[in-house]
């Protein structure tokens, strides 16, 4: 599973995410990729069943890169603890996703196939999401 090796802070404040990626929001490595149409937190375990689902779909051909990292400790409470007390231990980690991230990209495989697989692996994230292609993300060719 994703985590960092070492933070320089045990706890963070949550935060906002308002605004659309203007980092990774381009297709740089695959041919295709799952990008978000709306910001949220995803978490390592759900990053790894998405990358789990990808590759069983694909059943282990081409490449998969995976474009995002938990890198933000998420803190909870114990369940029935009083208020108070202070902020609670770290959970788990989760990466912040903006608008037009790209989560995963993949090459190597044909389009119908990197299509279902990367629906799938859309399936497992708490976001919403969308297909691209390297013609429709890619800038103006001159």
């Amino acid at each position: 599973m994703l985590v960092p090796k070492r933070v320089k802070h045990r706890k963070v404040m949550r935060g906002r995410t308002k605004g659309m990626a203007y980092r990774g929001s381009q297709l740089t490595l695959g041919d295709y990729g799952l990008q978000a149409v709306e910001p949220g937190m995803i978490t390592n375990v759900q990053i790894e069943a998405a990358r789990i689902a990808l590759t069983r779909y694909m059943k282990r051909g081409g490449k998969v890169w995976i474009k995002i990292f938990p890198d933000q400790p998420f803190t909870a409470k114990p369940a029935e603890t009083r208020m108070g007390s202070g902020k609670g231990a770290p959970e788990r980690w989760v990466a912040k996703v903006r608008p037009g991230r790209i989560m995963f990209e993949i090459t190597g495989v044909e389009e119908e196939t990197a299509k279902e697989a990367l629906r799938l692996a859309g399936s497992k994230l708490p976001v919403k999401t969308k297909f691209l292609k390297r013609e429709e993300a890619g800038g103006e060719s001159e």
